[in-house]
């Protein structure tokens, strides 16, 4: 199978009455994702009687941080191609989110606002995980439309075709012919994310905090946590196909990271297993109708 992306990654490129109206695929595909992954936040929050405003009004100001942290991440390992030009720095139309960055903009977003309402970060943590997987495979999509994060050329005869203005210098046209397949990592991490929404879903279902006793074995954090581990553990091998990593010192900076998170994620399980039972865990099932917190 063959992937070709369209020559034009704009959905609409027009002007309307003199005034520049401009819509890439990318930004479509992200604010989808953003929008199905909240739709489903909200509906786990209302089905464990929550209010689901909450659920949006996270996403509000998560799309602001989450940004803001994606490009400042990517300036931060790029610094020098920017040169301190803050102008570069601040534009984004021409690429350069990581998404490590968008996902500690996201967990800040995430503590600022539990904190502030007085509500649980964990609980609402493990709510918004499968939603946050789930926009992460969708968005994944905008670097097919932009070809950009497609990994090193594969004799598999499965792979993604990229146009040579859109190449790295290490594999121009002169030596890689047109019909030279790429992989596309794009699509392994949207497919290994979209794998990781179901894990989550499925082990919450049989195991989570809501369950009686019996079948209760998840805390509240837990999934957080799963979400750690089973996302660095493809983020890693992936990461190491692409073409356009950041790199720290002679080390890819996202297989860095990952390795941090799986550590983390389950020396984090670890001590969540350890600590005694609180009485949010101690519920056995939610409240019948939607608490307005």
């Amino acid at each position: 199978m063959i992937f070709y992306p369209p020559d034009d990654p704009f959905l609409i490129n027009n002007a309307v009455f003199g005034i520049p109206i401009v819509i890439r695929w990318y930004g479509v595909l992200i604010m989808s994702g953003a929008m199905l992954g909240t739709w489903l936040a909200a509906r786990r929050a209302r089905h464990r009687g929550h209010n689901p405003d909450h659920v949006w009004n996270i996403l509000t100001l998560g799309l602001l941080m989450g940004i803001a942290g994606a490009r400042i991440y990517y300036v931060i390992f790029e610094w020098s191609r920017f040169g301190g030009d803050l102008g570069m720095m601040i534009d984004i139309t021409r690429g350069g989110l990581a998404i490590h960055g968008a996902i500690i903009g996201a967990m800040l977003t995430g503590i600022i606002y539990t904190r502030v309402k007085k509500l649980s970060f964990w609980e609402w943590a493990d709510l918004f995980m499968p939603g946050f997987l789930l926009a992460q495979s969708i968005g994944r999509w905008g670097n097919f439309f932009n070809q950009e994060a497609y990994g090193v050329p594969t004799t598999l005869g499965f792979g993604v075709r990229i146009d040579g203005q859109h190449r790295l210098p290490d594999y121009p046209l002169s030596e890689y012919p047109p019909d030279t397949l790429f992989h596309p990592t794009f699509l392994y991490e949207s497919l290994w994310n979209l794998t990781g929404v179901g894990l989550l879903l499925l082990l919450d279902r049989w195991y989570g905090t809501h369950e009686p006793a019996r079948k209760r074995w998840l805390r509240h954090g837990d999934l957080l946590f799963i979400y750690a581990i089973f996302y660095s553990l493809g983020r890693f091998w992936i990461e190491g196909l692409r073409t356009d990593s950041l790199y720290l010192g002679p080390l890819r900076t996202a297989q860095v990271v990952s390795l941090v998170l799986i550590g983390a994620g389950i020396v984090a399980l670890f001590v969540n297993h350890r600590r005694k039972h609180s009485h949010a865990d101690a519920k056995h099932e939610p409240t019948s109708s939607p608490s307005h917190e």
